[in-house]
């Protein structure tokens, strides 16, 4: 593959995983986070190029484009994989935590797809976009209010910006459940708070970060051209599904 797929969170539970398996395929990849040390050792594990930078920082999306866009054969995809789980009760959430989660999650999100378009429009073909929102935004949880908010708004720029884009740019999101990545330690450290959450699922098991990884690979490529617009659940039946009674 000569174009490159631009990944935020590339060193990230499921941003890593999708970094590693587009990187076996034979795509070129740019990859941002914001640990210099752990992001430069993957990227050069990995054969692909980095750029240092937090999502709360505007300067980080041109930056980050910029490179990727530098690369022989333009901008082919962007994956979007910054997110929080930030989990409390209504009454105890505050400003900061509704504002800096609608950052991280949505506004950050929206940015560097604006920072990408150039880079899209000037290549030849078509580009995938992939985001992630959670199985909360469509399934009630307690203490999930401010997250599914956030990933709310993730779902309906998808759906917005998938419209506005069309023919020339695929946009698609992804919603997984419970997955074990750095990110969900505090839920999965505990192996009994697992298996209860585990059972939640049609197929009593919490998500690895490859059941994901898969879907994002796979919508960023040539394989996915027919599919736009969609919000795609990876979460072991969780929002369709109830096998006990």
């Amino acid at each position: 593959m000569s174009k490159t797929v631009l990944i935020y969170g590339g060193v990230g539970g499921i941003g890593g995983a999708t970094a590693r398996l587009l990187a076996a395929q034979g795509y070129r990849l740019h990859l941002v986070g914001r640990d210099e040390a752990k992001l430069s050792a993957f990227a050069e594990e990995i054969g692909a190029g980095s750029t240092v930078g937090d999502v709360l920082h505007d300067d980080t999306f041109k930056r980050a484009s910029d490179a990727a866009a530098a690369a022989d054969g333009g901008l082919a995809g962007l994956v979007y994989a910054v997110g929080t789980i930030n989990l409390k009760p209504l009454g105890r959430l505050t400003d900061d935590d509704f504002l800096n989660d609608f950052k991280l999650n949505a506004m950050g999100a929206a940015k560097a797809i604006q920072a990408a378009l150039p880079a899209f429009k000037a290549a030849e073909g078509t580009g995938s976009i992939v985001l992630f929102s959670t199985v909360a935004a469509s399934q009630g949880f307690a203490a999930h209010a401010s997250v599914a908010m956030a990933k709310g708004a993730v779902e309906g720029l998808t759906l917005a910006v998938a419209a506005e884009c069309a023919p020339k740019i695929r946009v698609n999101a992804i919603a997984p459940s419970l997955t074990r990545t750095p990110l969900a330690k505090t839920l999965t450290a505990s192996e009994q708070m697992t298996t209860a959450i585990a059972e939640m699922h049609a197929l009593r098991r919490i998500g690895d970060p490859d059941d994901v990884a898969n879907l994002a690979a796979f919508l960023i490529s040539q394989q996915a051209n027919w599919i736009t617009g969609q919000i795609i659940g990876v979460d072991g039946g969780r929002s369709t599904l109830r096998t006990k009674g």
